[in-house]
C-alpha cells in the first residue's frame, strides 16, 4: 500500500517498507493512468527534515522532472519539490489565515516568516489586500522561486520577498512594527518567538504554527507565554487549534496570540 500528495503534474508517493519494486513501478504506472494531469511519479524516501524542509525522492515512472506548478485557490506556484517545502494540505489553512487577516485590521502590514515559494503570502495578498506584506524565507531557491510567484499571481505591488535567516533578517528590520505576524515554522525546538515578538507592538496578532502530541499541548502554549514573559511582554492566547497531523498522535496546531504590550 501507500499514500501521495499531487502537486501540480508531479506525484510523491510513500511506500511500506516490504513494498518490492516492481509494487511500486506497477503503482506508480496506474496512477500515471488513472490521473491524466500527473505526468511524474516519484518515491518519497525521508521525512522532511531541516530547517529548509527539504525531502530526497526517487524516480519510478513517467517524466523525469522535479519542478512543477501547482494551482491552490486560483493560485500559481511554480517550485522545485526537493528544495522547496510545500504542502498542498494546507491549502485551507492558507485560505483561513488569509480570510481571518481580512476581517481584521484594513490597511495592515503583515510578515510571513518561513515563507518559502510564498503560498501563505500570496493567499493574503489575494484575498486580505493589505498594504504591505513581507515574505521572508531562508532557502535562495525557495526565495527565487518566490519571486516568480508573486509576480505570476500579480501581488507583487504589495509583496516584498526577502532572502535570509529570521535569526538575522528580524533584528535588522525590528524597527517596523507589523499588525500581523504569521509563523509557518518547521517542526524544531527553536520557536523563534523572540524574533517574532520583535516586530510585534501592541495590538499585532501572532499567528503561530506549533508541533506536539495533542497531551503537550498546553505545555507548548505555556512554553510561548513564558518567553514572552521573560522579554518582559504580554501576550494573550486567544485561540488553539488543530492544523493537521504530521505523523500518528503529532499534530500541527495554530496558535493565535494577541500582544497586549
Amino acid at each position: 500500500m501507500s499514500n501521495y500528495d499531487i502537486l501540480g503534474d508531479i506525484c510523491i508517493m510513500k511506500f511500506n517498507k516490504d513494498a518490492s519494486e516492481e509494487e511500486k513501478k506497477q503503482k506508480a504506472l496506474a496512477m500515471l493512468a488513472e490521473k491524466p494531469n500527473v505526468k511524474t511519479v516519484l518515491e518519497k524516501l525521508d521525512k522532511v527534515h531541516g530547517r529548509l524542509r527539504t525531502i530526497n525522492t526517487r524516480f519510478i515512472a513517467g517524466v523525469k522532472k522535479l519542478e512543477t506548478v501547482y494551482k491552490e485557490n486560483n493560485s500559481f506556484f511554480k517550485l522545485n519539490i526537493e528544495t522547496c517545502y510545500f504542502s498542498p494540505r494546507l491549502a485551507n489553512e492558507r485560505l483561513e489565515i488569509a480570510n481571518l487577516i481580512k476581517k481584521g485590521k484594513k490597511n495592515s502590514s503583515v510578515i510571513v516568516m518561513f515563507a518559502g515559494v510564498a503560498p501563505f503570502s500570496v493567499a493574503i495578498a489575494k484575498n486580505s489586500k493589505p498594504k504591505r506584506l513581507v515574505s521572508l524565507e531562508l532557502g535562495k531557491e525557495c526565495s527565487k522561486y518566490a519571486l516568480e510567484n508573486v509576480k505570476k499571481n500579480k501581488v507583487d505591488k504589495i509583496v516584498e520577498v526577502i532572502q535570509g535567516d529570521v535569526k538575522k533578517i528580524i533584528p535588522k528590520i525590528k524597527k517596523e512594527k507589523f499588525d500581523f505576524v504569521v509563523m509557518p515554522r518547521p517542526n524544531l525546538k527553536d520557536t523563534f518567538f523572540k524574533e517574532g515578538l520583535m516586530v510585534s507592538k501592541k495590538g499585532t496578532k501572532i499567528i503561530y504554527y506549533g508541533f506536539s502530541p495533542e497531551s503537550k499541548k498546553e505545555a507548548m502554549v505555556k512554553q510561548l507565554e513564558s518567553e514572552a514573559k521573560k522579554l518582559k511582554r504580554k501576550i494573550k492566547v486567544t485561540r488553539v487549534l488543530e492544523a493537521g497531523d504530521i505523523a500518528p498522535f503529532e499534530h500541527r496546531y495554530r496558535i493565535e496570540i494577541s500582544v497586549l504590550s
